[in-house]
């Protein structure tokens, strides 16, 4: 009996540990994202994604996870919303981070569904600090990179629960089929014609991406369904329910890639199962 009790106890401990060290441990993930219509000038581009942070602290000051994104040696840096988590509001270290981030790369910012939630004031303080480090905040806007006098465009979704009585009334494609024709303008043509890169936070909104030919979407959101099942993939996913279709790695559809990072800290859930903190990397290739 007492020989049971000690199995049992070693096991618990074991889980316990294994469950801690699962959430604070960073996972970098790679892909390669190979399109004939990339820029040749863009050939061996990489990027590196952070997504769903959530106010999550890894180190000291975010140290431990700013040496893992210098050591990838990005070109740009983009963050795909919900870098502070709503439901708090908390702002401190995000300053100091973002500082850290813009000396590694250029930064690109779109926003989540927890921005959405903050009150007017935090959501200003928010973007002042964005504005303060020179993260370039892509709300329903696009620019441009240029290498060797060859562009691809950069554009960025705003989270449609800015306009919660839209998302509300339209399927969510249709909301960023809307929110498209916002950004492109005149420069749709441009759009049409040049590789484009799409962030956004949202990844259920696949069939838009690939209904206006975006080749490259970086979303997150769906933290990777949280507790992931072997064989299976994600339990749940805000906006897709159970057994979300696209909960993390890479979608393609004609023309369109998307990738959905599982995300690097935790909201309404507070633990994850089988499914550590996720810094995506992917590199461009000439195809």
């Amino acid at each position: 009996m007492k020989n049971k009790k000690r199995v049992f106890l070693i096991a618990f401990v074991v889980i316990i540990a294994w469950l801690v060290w699962s959430n604070i441990t960073i996972k970098t993930t790679k892909y390669t994202i190979a399109d004939e219509n990339l820029p040749d000038s863009f050939d061996g581009y990489r990027i590196v994604q952070i997504s769903d942070l959530h106010n999550a602290l890894f180190g000291k000051d975010n140290n431990t996870l700013v040496k893992k994104v210098k050591k990838q040696d990005p070109d740009m840096i983009v963050l795909t919303g919900d870098i502070v988590d709503g439901d708090t509001g908390n702002l401190d270290n995000l300053e100091s981070f973002f500082k850290k981030l813009v000396e590694i790369a250029p930064c690109y910012y779109v926003t989540g569904n927890h921005e959405a939630y903050l009150d007017n004031d935090k959501y200003d303080d928010v973007i002042k600090v964005m504005d303060d480090t020179q993260v370039k905040v892509l709300f329903n806007e696009m620019c441009y990179l240029e290498k060797n006098e060859e562009k691809l465009f950069v554009l960025g979704y705003k989270d449609p629960g800015f306009d919660p009585d839209i998302l509300e009334v339209f399927p969510c494609d249709d909301v960023y089929d809307f929110y498209y024709d916002q950004i492109s303008g005149e420069s749709k043509k441009e759009l049409e014609d040049y590789y484009t890169i799409a962030l956004s936070h949202r990844p259920e909104a696949f069939k838009s991406y690939v209904k206006n030919n975006i080749n490259l979407v970086f979303t997150g959101h769906a933290h990777g369904g949280q507790f992931r099942l072997p064989f299976v993939g994600g339990l749940v996913a805000p906006g897709q329910g159970f057994f979300p279709k696209y909960d993390a790695g890479v979608y393609s559809e004609g023309n369109t890639h998307m990738v959905v990072s599982r995300g690097l800290g935790n909201s309404l859930i507070p633990v994850r199962i089988n499914n550590r903190p996720e810094l995506v990397v992917v590199t461009l290739k000439k195809k």
